[in-house]
């Protein structure tokens, strides 16, 4: 919880069940924009953001994870703070899921295709957080997002969770089709660490 947000997340690196024992939201009908519910992972993304939702349900898909997010952010103002918040909160969230950083690969990389563009991600599990994140977006937003907040997003992923990340769009020309992909890079990025 912060002045401008108040978040929660529930996350499973491995998929499966996973379920709040509270929200954080009014007693009323969820109005997710990105949710999915199979035998293998439960993803229900709700930040208020639906462009933000979309990317972050790419990227807990691609990774294997179960993901459980719940924001209620200042959107009435912008979309930085619920952005950069969601981005911390979920690097926290991974950081503490991750535990101690034994028994796994350490580095990975990926590359994921969304029709005509291409990305490419490389991360290290190294507690030595730093991102460079190279996207080449022209559209001031796409959808309620900020193209300037996708790439922050990522900076406050890697800052929180202690990673290193670099993640590079290619080649493309629709700016969705380039964040995703970027994003999707990531996961399998991600998920070979």
């Amino acid at each position: 919880i912060t002045n401008e947000t108040k978040i929660q997340i529930a996350i499973a690196l491995k998929g499966g069940p996973l379920a709040l024992e509270h929200s954080i939201f009014p007693a009323r009908e969820a109005d997710a924009v990105a949710e999915q519910a199979t035998q293998s992972q439960v993803i229900n993304v709700q930040t208020g953001i639906g462009f933000l939702d979309h990317m972050v349900h790419a990227l807990a898909k691609h990774a294997g994870w179960s993901l459980i997010v719940e924001c209620i952010g200042d959107l009435h103002i912008d979309d930085h703070h619920t952005t950069e918040d969601c981005g911390i909160a979920l690097g926290q969230a991974f950081k503490e899921a991750l535990g101690a950083v034994r028994g796994v690969k350490r580095f990975g990389s990926g590359f994921a295709p969304l029709d005509e563009a291409l990305s490419r991600a490389v991360v290290d599990l190294s507690n030595r957080p730093y991102a460079v994140v190279e996207l080449g977006l022209q559209r001031e937003k796409v959808g309620d997002l900020s193209c300037e907040m996708i790439s922050h997003f990522l900076e406050s992923f890697a800052e929180a969770s202690r990673i290193t990340l670099h993640v590079d769009c290619l080649r493309g020309k629709n700016d969705h089709h380039r964040s995703e992909s970027a994003f999707k890079a990531l996961a399998v990025a991600i998920r070979e660490a």
